[in-house]
């Protein structure tokens, strides 16, 4: 009988530790399959820092190194530099992008660091308790902003992606979304050429994923595919921001 579809080499046969409807596990097979679909994962390491992908050597059947909080970018640049023929990949969330870590991500951009990054944004500090993020919506109830994000005292949400944009140095720069199949493959495509680049020696790349966190969030996992669709994809629009040719 033909297989069509199975657990990909580049993951374990660990069960995911993820609340109900949470889209870290999705977000870990895109880039599993992608791994495998580019025969490189005996040459892949990956960058697990603080936060829900802490444990990404349970799940990812490859070389893993941790790092202190927001600073995956940094471990990533010396890695590289060191073993250039290594395949290096972080896995961050947005209160590491876009609060402790934003010193390193700028910077390694910047500099065209030649790695690539997976941007999980949840709009909440998801491991911590929901607390409020930079990435938190206008108007979005979080625990620590109970009555609604109130941009005169604090700020506006953090556009990572396109403020990366302004930069010369980055390779491939987008931003997508897992709330539907349709988004899942577009995912998919979408993180293949942020690897494709690394492997093509151009540059620094990232994919922001839009992902569900239901359990913060207080939705069901239906409404969160919703929410995603109807309030972060207003804020945080998907596309392409920056391509370089191969």
């Amino acid at each position: 009988m033909k297989v069509v579809f199975k657990r990909p080499e580049s993951l374990t046969k660990k069960e995911f530790h993820f609340c109900p409807g949470c889209h870290h596990g999705i977000a870990h097979r895109l880039v599993a399959e992608v791994i495998d679909q580019l025969g490189i994962r005996e040459r892949t390491i990956g960058i697990a820092p603080v936060g829900c992908a802490v444990f990404l050597y349970d799940y990812f059947n490859l070389d893993v190194a941790e790092s202190p909080h927001g600073r995956a970018p940094a471990v990533a640049t010396g890695i590289k530099r060191s073993q250039p023929e290594k395949v290096v990949f972080c896995y961050q969330g947005d209160g590491e992008i876009t609060a402790i870590g934003t010193a390193e991500i700028i910077h390694a951009a910047n500099r065209g660091e030649n790695f690539t990054v997976i941007y999980i944004n949840n709009a909440v500090y998801g491991m911590t308790g929901g607390q409020m993020a930079p990435t938190t919506i206008v108007g979005q109830k979080a625990s620590t902003c109970p009555y609604g994000r109130d941009p005169s005292n604090s700020g506006y949400p953090i556009r990572m992606v396109e403020m990366l944009a302004t930069l010369e140095a980055p390779a491939f720069l987008a931003r997508v979304a897992l709330n539907s199949p349709a988004n899942v493959k577009r995912a998919r495509r979408a993180i293949k050429r942020a690897f494709e680049m690394q492997l093509n020696q151009v540059g620094f790349s990232m994919v922001e994923v839009l992902s569900a966190c239901p359990t913060n969030w207080r939705m069901s996992p239906l409404k969160a595919c919703r929410w995603i669709e109807e309030e972060m994809m207003r804020y945080f629009p998907l596309g392409v921001y920056k391509e370089k040719e191969i």
